[in-house]
């Protein structure tokens, strides 16, 4: 049996279908419907029960009943406006059936005079007699009425008749699709087929059953999906052979015993791992994973000095010119003085950029740091090594492969995020990388104190700010928003800003989104150099820079952010010697879930611990802007619920890697599910 043949029905286009024409697919696909397939999992919220059937006398006003009747007299008044309408009976009373705007032949049609017919839909009660407006339910053959049906959460302009006509067909069209899973995970779940499962999760009688066997194996299906494209990817990349690198590990002990800190047992793992595979003969693609604060750079720094030893270049890439130069300016301070380290900025004449880029082809640069712009096609390396990308969580698989394409075959990737994330999101998002996790902070860290104000006690805090900048310390102060809203009751930094200005004369800046990349800049710098004490900013800030000065962050609104960005947010301080504070202001009459999120930072600094809370309180997707970052959601299978599929899939994958099965067989998963945009690449 043609395996293509099986699953091609569902993958092709919904004109295939009867019933849909081009105006209902261009309806369909407005919501991302765009094939048979996609229209399974729009499932059922709930489901009519049509199936008993009543006499006129018996009816119930507001409830949907079904009942038998023979349509007696036709009113089709001239006047506009007016509805049609048919008197119906049953040998216990009379009915109306009331039809707008519908016409007087298609009426004639589904209601013939004399003929027994079952109708089913909302009753009412009007001048003293049973109606039911608009009927959409009616046949001759009460079979087809006397059932239950399926609710759909409705695209405008289909109707709910129409949508289960649609499926009803394509349940019956099902082709059987050959299996694919081994009988050991078949078993986990009673050995039900995939046919079977769809089937069962269109039946009324399943709607919200989440945890039963059929829900349960098409959940794993689309986990499994995910992981075994990551899989593949990772396998493939693992194939390509590089040259090793050769470094004397006596020179980077050398450069840690220089430090002003101790490793941590967490770094210490981390640089060793990433050391392997340096001097490995297949390629490095790995995440660099660590809570904020933790010390990832300087063991990207350490990794990047023996890549050099090795006699390659290396390219460190922060998303902004700031954290670039902050990179550039540890380096220059740990690195020996024969390294040649450069810096490319935004702000570089096109004289520096020429002549930095003839330098990098040359190999008269060992080292450069810089935003994206250290990919563009004039930047040539001669013998690029490594690659480093820090703080890019939104980067997603295909974007990640065809950085690590176009760095060559002898160039390891190494990227890093601060961002904690849940170990199942992990699992899906970075399942094409190798993971290095540092949890340890360093002892010269001192966790955050973190306190909550209602906004009632402003000027508590404004007497805290002061004292704490008497004693040369610096403050952030962030707010959700850039201007005022009327619709939304969030504190905007403009306003705040006016306001702080008043209290601290020349001592407050003001940074948001619709600041300019040099102003910013310029902003940021002074505030490094403690030109002033105050940084009124929005959200801007949360991502990557160490200000060892500042020890205070002020966040209005706290209640409307998720946790894990609080967390980001919060590790703005603290990144010097000095007790620091976090101060979460927040309205009156908070909710339950709101109280939940700021108790939950009130008692630990722990980021791991917060993202899963985050997740089990907002879910995937929502946590630091997931959803853009280049994954496909989830349509059934849940992180949170489904905790134990994404160990059983995690644990199936490394089976499958361990014998080096072939995954021919998966081939109408992978292309059912459409992972990843790079299907072709592993075809």
């Amino acid at each position: 049996m043609d395996i293509k043949r099986n699953y091609k029905y569902l993958l092709s286009d919904l004109s295939s279908l009867k019933g849909i024409g081009i105006k209902t697919a261009n309806l369909l696909k407005r919501k991302k419907i765009n094939s048979i397939f996609d229209l399974l999992w729009k499932l059922p919220k709930s489901y009519t029960d049509r199936s008993l059937s009543s006499k006129i006398k018996d009816l119930k006003i507001d409830e949907t009943q079904t009942i038998t009747i023979i349509p007696l007299k036709y009113s089709f008044p001239r006047i506009r406006n007016l509805p049609n309408r048919v008197s119906c009976k049953d040998e216990t009373g009379e009915i109306d059936c009331v039809f707008f705007n519908s016409y007087e032949g298609y009426i004639k049609k589904i209601l013939p005079i004399g003929k027994e017919v079952t109708i089913s839909g909302k009753i009412k009660f009007f001048r003293n007699k049973y109606q039911l407006t608009n009927p959409k339910y009616i046949s001759e053959d009460s079979s087809l009425i006397k059932q239950k049906h399926n609710s759909y959460s409705l695209t405008e302009g289909i109707s709910e008749k129409v949508y289960n006509k649609i499926i009803l067909q394509i349940m019956n069209n099902l082709p059987k699709i050959d299996e694919w899973h081994s009988r050991d995970i078949l078993k986990k779940f009673n050995y039900i087929n995939w046919n079977n499962s769809i089937k069962e999760l269109h039946k009324p009688e399943n709607i919200g059953k989440f945890k039963e066997n059929f829900y349960q194996r098409l959940a794993f299906d689309e986990i499994f999906s995910t992981f075994l494209v990551n899989s593949e990817i990772r396998k493939k990349i693992k194939k390509i052979k590089k040259t090793k690198k050769i470094f004397n590990l006596k020179k980077q002990i050398e450069i840690i015993s220089k430090l002003d800190f101790f490793l941590t047992n967490d770094q210490k793992k981390t640089l060793n791992e990433i050391n392997k595979d340096l001097c490995s003969d297949k390629k490095m693609f790995r995440l660099l994973q660590g809570d904020v604060g933790s010390g990832k750079t300087i063991v990207s720094l350490l990794s990047s000095f023996n890549t050099i030893n090795s006699g390659f270049q290396v390219a460190v890439m922060a998303p902004t010119e700031i954290l670039a130069r902050q990179h550039f300016l540890l380096a220059k301070k740990i690195f020996p003085k024969e390294i040649y380290i450069e810096l490319l900025s935004g702000k570089s004449t096109y004289k520096d950029k020429k002549n930095i880029s003839e330098k990098l082809r040359n190999k008269k640069i060992d080292i450069i740091f810089g935003t994206h712009a250290l990919f563009q096609k004039k930047i040539e390396f001669k013998k690029l090594g490594l690659i480093v990308i820090d703080e890019q969580h939104k980067f997603g698989v295909n974007q990640r492969k065809k950085l690590s394409d176009k760095a060559g075959k002898d160039c390891d990737v190494l990227l890093m995020t601060a961002t904690p994330i849940p170990r199942t999101l992990t699992m899906t998002i970075y399942g094409d990388m190798d993971l290095s996790i540092i949890r340890e902070k360093p002892n010269i860290r001192k966790p955050v104190k973190t306190y909550s104000k209602p906004e009632s006690k402003t000027d508590d805090i404004i007497k805290f700010v002061k004292k704490e900048i008497k004693l040369g310390n610096q403050i952030f102060w962030v707010c959700p928003l850039i201007e005022e809203s009327k619709k939304i009751d969030h504190t905007s930094a403009v306003k705040k800003f006016e306001y702080l200005k008043k209290i601290f004369p020349k001592q407050v800046f003001l940074l948001h989104g619709k600041t300019t990349i040099e102003e910013k800049e310029i902003v940021l710098k002074k505030f490094l150099k403690n030109d002033f004490k105050i940084l009124v900013s929005t959200t801007i800030i949360e991502v990557g820079i160490d200000f060892p000065n500042a020890n205070v962050i002020v966040i209005e609104n706290a209640n409307k952010f998720g946790l894990s960005q609080l967390h980001q947010l919060r590790g703005r301080v603290g990144r010097g010697n000095k007790e620091s504070s976090c101060i979460l202001m927040f309205k009156s009459n908070l909710s339950d879930n709101a109280k939940k999120r700021i108790n939950i930072l009130k008692e630990t600094n722990d980021g791991f611990k917060i993202s899963e809370e985050d997740m089990k309180l907002r879910g995937f997707g929502d946590i630091l802007g997931f959803k853009q970052s280049g994954i496909k959601s989830f349509k059934l299978a849940d992180p949170i619920h489904n905790h134990d599929l994404f160990i059983l899939a995690e644990k199936e994958i490394k089976r499958i890697e361990k014998e080096n099965e072939n995954i021919a067989r998966f081939k109408p998963l992978i292309k059912l599910y459409d992972r990843a945009d790079i299907i072709n690449d592993i075809a």
